[in-house]
């Protein structure tokens, strides 16, 4: 789903240069690629977005590759909408559209498209298992949930007539309809299908391997990359690193880091060291350490030590598919602003004491933000999203008369709301698409681990 925000000049410059060292190519001279590339995208699940304040994703990843090759840097600009990351193609705003830009006549029209070509089409999400459906005739019969109004409704309709009617279309509104929340519906069998594209399934099979999507229902949409028309030679060079092999093999693990590795919870069970032994009455190996870091920020060590077991379950040498290491699951580029090398992660007591200034650091951001009884969670949430997201939310909580200094039902709907692009592209937001479940389970999960503890060991 991609609702377009009728805003053609609502642009925001990030303002982000990305330093790509490497020797110039004969490829750069000959195209005369300037030293700084200006890049146009969109925020997406999967192209680009921001975590725990790293900037990733796929198209992100790719493009930097590019830069790398022919030793220059990138300067991002992020549109609101297509029409407006079209406008700053048409101005000069930008060099290229490092973003999915459908291959389609109107789109051949006004842009040159370059680079690889990628394909999606449109697939059934149904639970796995003996149930399952191998042809679109099987759905006659049963009931499909889509988003009201939207491509996969009209592509649903369709479906029906092509045979013959039959099959019950549900069609849903607002936060409950988007691609994420029906999947994870199917997940937990709530109902049995619903139909997306494929690399949003794909990315989704990542978090719940309770699904299939192999079942496809619609046509291919190709898109790639695209430069003004009258930029041939940048095109030029970007297909010809798109053909070179380093390129391809770049990509294809590219493409399996953001669309293949798992993300789903990690498992209950605690994971340590074969070294590490908990002591009698203890949490974990490492209470004495959470105990000495909790003091330094005048924290109760138990919720430390909760924070732990719902980041890594105690494992030392837990490593999450973003890049996140050790046992409070600090960000690698986080860790070296505050002196420490990424190997050093794997050290529990280093891991701990990096993550408390982390904690320290967010909790002085969300102290003005709001009430000392909500605020844990607002911390919680921005150890695990990033504090550019939680301040996001309380925009848009303000914004949509919500109380941006109250947690529960309040900012955490705002944060809910960061999945839909009606959101996220809103102009009080900053940094984009976030997969608001994923802060907003953590809080529960955090303080529910957290409660347990108070009642069964000693502060």
């Amino acid at each position: 789903m991609q609702r377009l925000i009728p805003l053609l000049l609502l642009v925001w410059s990030l303002s982000m240069v990305v330093a790509c060292g490497g020797g110039k190519s004969d490829a750069q001279v000959e195209h005369r690629l300037p030293d700084t590339l200006s890049v146009g995208t969109l925020y997406s699940p999967t192209g680009f977005f921001i975590l725990k304040g790293d900037t990733m994703g796929y198209d992100y990843d790719r493009i930097c590759d590019f830069a790398r090759s022919r030793g220059i840097a990138l300067r991002f600009k992020v549109a609101r909408s297509m029409p407006a990351l079209l406008e700053m193609l048409k101005k000069r705003d930008v060099d290229v559209l490092a973003c999915e830009i459908p291959v389609t006549a109107e789109y051949k029209s006004r842009v040159l498209h370059c680079g690889a070509v990628n394909e999606t089409y449109q697939v059934l999400v149904q639970h796995s298992g003996k149930n399952m459906i191998y042809d679109v005739t099987q759905l006659i019969g049963r009931e499909v949930y889509v988003e009201k109004g939207s491509k996969y409704e009209s592509r649903l309709r369709n479906l029906d007539n092509e045979v013959g009617g039959g099959i019950t279309i549900h069609t849903v509104e607002g936060e409950a309809a988007l691609p994420t929340e029906l999947i994870q519906r199917v997940s937990r069998r709530d109902i049995d299908f619903t139909i997306v594209d494929s690399d949003i399934a794909q990315m989704n099979l990542s978090y719940y391997d309770s699904i299939n999507i192999g079942l496809r229902v619609g046509f291919a949409q190709r898109s790639s990359w695209a430069v003004d028309q009258r930029d041939q030679w940048l095109a030029d060079s970007i297909n010809e690193w798109a053909a070179s092999v380093n390129a391809q093999e770049y990509s294809k693990q590219a493409l399996k880091h953001y669309f293949e590795m798992n993300r789903g919870p990690k498992p209950d069970s605690i994971k340590v060291d074969t070294l590490a032994v908990t002591p009698p009455g203890g949490i974990s190996p490492y209470d004495h350490v959470f105990k000495q870091y909790a003091q330094e920020m005048g924290w109760d060590w138990r919720l430390l030590a909760a924070i732990a077991y719902s980041e890594s379950g105690f494992d030392p040498n837990a490593t999450s598919w973003m890049g996140a290491r050790g046992i409070m699951q600090v960000m690698p580029k986080t860790a070296r602003s505050f002196g420490v090398k990424e190997e050093d992660l794997g050290n529990p007591e280093v891991s701990i004491r990096v993550a408390t200034k982390i904690l320290k650091e967010l909790d002085g951001i969300m102290r003005s933000k709001t009430g000392a009884g909500d605020r844990i969670k607002f911390v919680l949430a921005a150890y695990n999203a990033g504090s550019g997201h939680v301040t996001d939310a309380i925009a848009l909580a303000r914004k949509y008369e919500l109380n941006p200094r109250v947690w529960s039902e309040n900012v955490e709907q705002a944060m809910l709301w960061k999945m839909d692009p009606e959101y996220y592209n809103d102009s009080v937001c900053s940094n984009g698409y976030c997969r608001g479940t994923e802060p907003v389970d953590y809080v529960v999960k955090v303080l529910n681990c957290y409660e347990n503890y108070k009642k069964n060991y000693k502060k």
